[in-house]
């Protein structure tokens, strides 16, 4: 997929500027990027409202843990286009962090180590995930759609994408919550994974947006900006489109 293609994706920000139309200070920078991030998260989407209402069967679990693991092994492939496009070496040294959050520095922790551990607590078994067994084809498109947007777009938007981990501690929040009360059946060891992304959420956030306000200084790269976050609103959207019509998917799971 060619870079303008990948850009023909991200839909265009809510607000169309006049040609004269100058720069928003940093405050109202933040304020459109928090609120664009918080209208159009997939907390909204009705298979999340579905699950925190305890309303997901077991196999509608399983599909969304399969599935979503397929994500979770992408971020730090994302991440590392996004690390090689910063020039500075003090954003690297910080950014470089996030792969290691979800790689860890051993086999045996990471983010994409306790998602495994979720996989194991839903019943499905490793060798069903390392093989991406029940991958579903628009989940494959959306989340491969998401990691060429970083390999090709400028680091603000690539950066900018991200943003949608200020809307990540919240949700996180609530499957701790909700997972205990409506899905007993689940090993409550298997929930570390949303437990860590809290703090980390919240410093990957609000370090993104730092960035943000700190490089989109015009008005074209600050619509750049909100463009990039709602595009990856889009692809979490359309992942959950696809999990969603797939229903009870992996009928050989355990």
């Amino acid at each position: 997929m060619t870079t303008t293609a990948l850009k023909n994706l991200a839909p265009t920000p809510p607000e169309h500027r006049g040609p004269d139309a100058g720069p928003w200070d940093a405050d109202e920078l933040e304020l459109r990027l928090r609120g664009l991030a918080t209208a159009r998260y997939h907390d909204r989407h009705p298979f999340n409202l579905r699950m925190h209402l305890g309303e997901l069967s077991r196999d509608e679990l399983r599909t969304w843990v399969a599935n979503r693991f397929y994500y979770q092994c992408n971020i730090p492939i994302k991440d590392a286009f996004i690390l090689a496009k910063l020039q500075q070496p003090a954003h690297r040294r910080s950014w470089i962090r996030r792969i290691q959050d979800h790689d860890g520095t051993t086999d045996v922790e990471g983010g994409i180590e306790r998602w495994l551990h979720l996989g194991e607590a839903v019943g499905l078994t490793r060798e069903e995930l390392h093989t991406h067994r029940h991958l579903l084809p628009g989940v494959r498109l959306a989340v491969d759609g998401y990691v060429n947007f970083c390999r090709h777009a400028s680091a603000l938007e690539a950066v900018a994408s991200s943003l949608t981990e200020l809307c990540a501690p919240s949700i996180m929040l609530t499957r701790l919550e909700t997972f205990p009360l409506h899905y007993p059946w689940i090993d409550v060891t298997g929930l570390s994974y949303f437990d860590k992304r809290v703090p980390q959420g919240r410093r990957d956030g609000s370090e993104a947006l730092a960035w943000v306000k700190e490089w989109a200084l015009t008005r074209d790269q600050q619509e750049q900006a909100l463009a990039a976050v709602s595009f990856k609103c889009d692809v979490l959207w359309s992942l959950l489109d696809s999990v969603q019509g797939a229903g009870d998917r992996p009928k050989d799971a355990r």
